[in-house]
């Protein structure tokens, strides 16, 4: 029995690969199947090559059917990787909308290093080399950029700014941002 289907192993290859449309897949599931088969050959009865297709064929299925449960599965995760990115977006711009209209508020110095640093992205290397400061000088300055900005968020929305804004109550997010 071994020797008929070693003498087709190819037969067997390219049956397969005709079905999964990749070689080394293929390679694998006729492995496997040998692998199988060795163990179960005295069970076989009638023609051992028309048997094996037969594994084969089963193998080839059942690989499919497990590709189609991790597909589904996949499709469902990145479903709901996309519904918590539109509601986080959705509370971030809620969110910001109250630290946007009070960063406007701050010295000007502070309210540039803090868009150039947290909105556009700067380091703080290439934000001092523009300013014109040392870094450690723009350190400090972005340093006391946010802490005006948390006072004045303080001020401005009371008990919300503890809870992180992302259940605004102060009323100055939907005046600011009225579409969300």
């Amino acid at each position: 029995m071994i020797e008929h289907l070693v003498e087709n192993h190819r037969e067997f290859l390219r049956y397969v690969e005709r079905r999964v449309g990749d070689r080394a897949l293929a390679e694998e599931i006729v492995q496997d199947a040998f692998v199988k088969s060795l163990t179960r050959g005295d069970e076989i009865e009638e023609s051992a090559v028309g048997w094996f297709y037969r594994v084969l064929r089963n193998a080839v299925i059942d690989r499919q059917r497990r590709q189609a449960v991790r597909n589904r599965q996949l499709d469902a995760f990145a479903s709901e990787l996309e519904a918590a990115a539109e509601a986080s977006a959705e509370a971030t711009g809620v969110a910001c909308a109250c630290v946007v209209r009070l960063a406007a508020t701050l010295k000007p110095q502070y309210a540039e290093a803090l868009q150039e640093l947290e909105v556009v992205g700067k380091s703080l290397a290439d934000y001092a080399a523009a300013a014109g400061i040392s870094t450690n000088n723009a350190a400090v300055r972005v340093f006391r950029a946010r802490e005006a900005l948390r006072k004045q968020v303080a001020r401005s929305c009371g008990t919300c700014a503890e809870h992180g804004c992302l259940d605004c109550t102060c009323g100055t997010a939907k005046k600011v941002a009225p579409d969300l």
